[in-house]
């Protein structure tokens, strides 16, 4: 215990040494969420509109100022035909194009309705997704009410059947915020970052400026070594996690709704094959630039796309969900959104920690095996 309490103590003193690791590991983390938080998010504030009114009448108007009263359409361009239409659509300008025809008012009243056009740019398939949906709430809106005006017209007050009314009601994320989703997964990438790629470079480091050959040669055991060496990344991956939540709390307004004591457990249970990840890559590479190349190309990116992260795993190939269950970031992700957002614990997350738990275990065993056999 003693050895590897000064070996502790060494790695402490040389982070004290390199400012900048303090930098990555404390500041660092602030930065990134707070940057992520406010850049990664699906959400859409403005949706840039073209009209091509051929109507021009009052009820097309009308329509026009429900788009732009709903607070998501802004009109910037009113072309005069469908070549100015198509203009704007190839510049990149607009993403939805409206055509409103000719007798677009003495239409509405008929049996047959009146038929409007929506042009989508669908470069962007998933915005152009969002945008339909809220054309289609603002449209229905403006067809209730017409429909409405028309029966009170005719004196109809009471419709001679009953419709259904759903009253929805949305958990967790009443606001509909996605940076409330994607925030707590930046937390549990932050910790990735600073266990995988830090652990990775300071151990290849040492074998660069030759002090790893040195301390083989003491009477230090390996498995005293590599304890050592793994504890101060535990601490400071959990001092980044704590700085990214505390930071998460004041900057976005994001509380812990559940139980933080086993957010904490989980994130420990975590950590460990992280640090085993960090501690493989530094046994395949000799450099510190290809210990950056292979834990950012060969393990963190896999992370970021397999995890659920950022797209839904239920949405992938089969081959791809297969692969995932032996992703730890995406049980950790599961279970920092379910604790921050929905309120949950040990009851409703016991599977994902026990998940945690076995991986962590046999990638930190694999780990310090082959580590082990390089000591030797």
């Amino acid at each position: 215990m003693y050895l590897i309490y000064k070996i502790i103590i060494k790695e402490f003193h040389q982070f004290r040494r390199d400012p900048k690791m303090f930098g990555i590991i404390l500041i660092a983390p602030v930065i990134q969420l707070t940057l992520l938080g406010f850049a990664a998010t699906l959400d859409i504030k403005s949706i840039n509109l073209a009209v091509l009114d051929n109507d021009k009448s009052a009820k097309s108007r009308e329509l026009v100022e429900n788009f732009t009263s709903s607070g998501y359409f802004k009109p910037v361009a009113f072309p005069n035909n469908y070549d100015e239409l198509q203009q704007e659509i190839d510049g990149g300008n607009i993403l939805l194009a409206l055509v409103i025809p000719n007798n677009f008012e003495e239409s509405i009243m008929t049996t047959e309705g009146a038929k409007l056009q929506a042009i989508f740019n669908g470069s962007d398939g998933n915005t152009a997704n969002l945008a339909s949906g809220y054309t289609r709430s603002v449209i229905s809106g403006f067809s209730n009410k017409i429909q409405t005006e028309y029966l009170e017209k005719n004196g109809v007050k009471n419709l001679p059947v009953g419709i259904i009314k759903p009253q929805s009601r949305v958990w967790y994320n009443p606001e509909l915020e996605s940076r409330k989703f994607m925030v707590p997964g930046i937390v549990g990438l932050l910790m990735s970052i600073v266990t995988i790629l830090l652990t990775s470079l300071a151990i290849v480091k040492e074998k660069e400026i030759g002090t790893l050959e040195q301390l083989i040669v003491t009477p230090i055991k390996p498995y005293q070594l590599i304890i050592g060496k793994l504890i101060p990344f535990t601490i400071l991956a959990f001092a980044a996690a704590f700085l990214a939540i505390t930071a998460m709390r004041f900057i976005f307004g994001i509380e812990v709704r559940g139980d933080i004591v086993f957010l904490f457990v989980s994130a420990f249970l975590y950590i460990l094959s992280t640090l085993g990840l960090g501690l493989l890559v530094s046994t395949f590479a000799k450099t510190q630039q290809q210990a950056m190349m292979f834990a950012v190309f060969g393990v963190l990116m896999p992370f970021v796309y397999l995890s659920g992260f950022a797209f839904p795993v239920e949405n992938m190939p089969v081959a791809f969900q297969w692969i995932s269950h032996f992703i730890s970031l995406k049980y950790f992700i599961e279970i920092i959104r379910g604790v921050i957002l929905k309120g949950g614990g040990w009851n409703e997350y016991w599977y994902h920690a026990v998940m945690l738990l076995i991986l962590g275990i046999t990638i930190l065993a694999a780990s310090v095996f082959k580590f082990k056999k390089k000591l030797d």
